[in-house]
């Protein structure tokens, strides 16, 4: 079976959570054919993959977000777009009624413009934008609305215009553009569509927006609405929505996603690949430990903050933050910046490391999100039998604290951004290392009986064939 993995802004450009799930995925599934459709950024990371790509790899297509910045269009044009037309853009934009995506498909690929741009520079746009903004938007400055809207969506009429690779399979790892490509190339190619969420995409989208200063307050709305649309078109196409855990469940229907359409697949480790780990002396630093990208979503800050009053309690604590800081090496350097400022000894950074070669040296780990799903790093930390401090999003109490299974807890839980509750939690495993034991030998126990990589495998090749079904694609295969 050939089967298209579409993923925005991880594999195969970025280390960890989605991407290593990809790349795993596809390494324990030889007997299937992959392509990738990654969906990246900016142009500048064209070819420059993270991992190396596996034999049953047999193409990345790369597109990039940052493209329609290259795309001029001609100013004026008219091309007579039918009245229904124009209505199903306006509803994409925030009028009330549902998008026909369909229907948007087929008009941005019939070949009746150049390219995106020219449509977005036409008198008939011009004519239905101002339509919608005197319905809806009469008081938000005309030039602006113009500018905003083009900007938000010129990165999505290019994506939907773009060549979509023949599959027997379409599976996308997020909504948001992954989700309508994945759409797309089910209306295209006739195709079934799976799509996983490992996070909630529109949830994760609506908390940057809201935090963002490139975004003025009376675009905020229209920003969030267009990206929970965009969850919508997935949703609605997909033959099959997985999830990691029961609460993101809840969340999807909550977004407008049949309850019918879900299935929980959790994340997975091969705990054989812990069981023989490196491991630090018999000393008496306390080792504490984050499996985690320097980037905002991780909030390293607030783990800097924690780590400088556990110092002040625990003098001998050393912290080591294990993963890649060059995804977004501004905050990198807020974050050595607030180091510096915070005067905190024996913290580094390690950048980019074999995870496996420090996880048996550590006490405990940590991790401050402000957003997550089912994290890999907590699973990875919990088959090497360490305790686990996290705050309290995604699945994260659920891992360290399980649903009743009679296993005790492998971690304690703390609130977002709240840096001086995470440090005492930290503290208190600091302070008694039979806890810090207990917990890890919980954190085996649950790993190994409810989060096997083996199942989720399993799982998903089960989905695979009943979707592409086998018979199906060896026939499509042979014509």
């Amino acid at each position: 079976m050939r089967i298209c993995i579409i993923a925005e802004g991880s594999y195969p450009y970025v280390t960890g959570g989605v991407s290593s799930w990809i790349h795993n995925l596809v390494l324990q599934m030889p007997q299937h054919e992959f392509v990738i459709y990654a969906i990246g950024a900016q142009s500048k990371q064209r070819g420059q993959f993270k991992y190396e790509i596996p034999p049953n790899i047999v193409e990345v297509k790369e597109t990039f977000l940052d493209e329609y910045l290259n795309e001029e269009g001609k100013w004026g044009k008219h091309f007579r777009i039918p009245p229904e037309q124009k209505e199903n853009i306006q509803m994409l934009l925030g009028l009330e009624g549902e998008v026909h995506w369909n229907r948007l498909f087929d008009f941005l690929r019939n070949g009746s413009f150049r390219n995106a741009a020219d449509f977005l520079s036409s008198k008939d746009y011009f004519d239905l934008l101002d339509d919608l903004c005197q319905k809806q938007y009469s008081l938000v400055p005309f030039t602006e609305m113009f500018w905003t809207v083009r900007s938000m969506i010129l990165p999505l009429f290019l994506a939907i215009r773009n060549e979509i690779p023949r599959a027997d399979l379409y599976h996308s790892v997020s909504t948001g553009y992954a989700g309508v490509v994945g759409a797309l190339a089910k209306h295209v190619h006739g195709s079934p569509f799976l799509l996983t969420e490992h996070g909630i995409y529109t949830r994760e989208r609506e908390e940057e927006i809201i935090k963002a200063e490139w975004v003025k307050g009376y675009f905020k709305d229209l920003w969030i609405q267009y990206f929970y649309r965009l969850s919508t078109c997935a949703y609605q196409a997909a033959d099959q929505v997985t999830t990691l855990f029961h609460h993101n469940k809840e969340i999807q229907v909550e977004l407008g996603c049949e309850e019918s359409k879900i299935k929980i697949i959790p994340n997975g480790v091969d705990i054989d690949d812990y069981r023989y780990l490196p491991t630090a002396p018999e000393d008496s630093i306390i080792r504490i430990g984050a499996v985690v990208r320097v980037v905002p979503i991780k909030d390293i800050k607030t783990m800097l903050q924690s780590f400088a009053v556990i110092k002040r309690e625990v003098p001998q604590a050393e912290f080591t933050i294990m993963g890649p800081y060059e995804e977004d090496e501004e905050y990198y350097e807020e974050c050595l910046q607030l180091a510096a400022a915070l005067e905190l000894t024996d913290v580094t950074f390690t950048g980019s490391v074999r995870v496996k070669d420090y996880l048996g040296k550590m006490d405990m780990l940590v991790l401050t999100s402000i957003s997550e799903g089912q994290p890999l790093a907590i699973l990875e930390g919990m088959a090497s039998s360490k305790p686990f401090v996290a705050t309290n999003v995604g699945s994260c109490k659920e891992l360290l604290y399980g649903l009743n299974d009679g296993i005790g807890h492998a971690g304690l839980i703390a609130p977002v951004m709240h840096y001086e509750q995470i440090a005492q939690a930290v503290i208190q495993l600091c302070r008694d290392r039979e806890l810090r034991e207990e917990m890890g030998r919980n954190a085996f126990s649950r790993v190994r009986r409810f989060y096997r990589q083996e199942d989720v495998i399993a799982g998903y090749r089960t989905l695979y064939e009943s979707l592409g079904g086998e018979e199906k694609w060896q026939g499509l295969a042979s014509s």
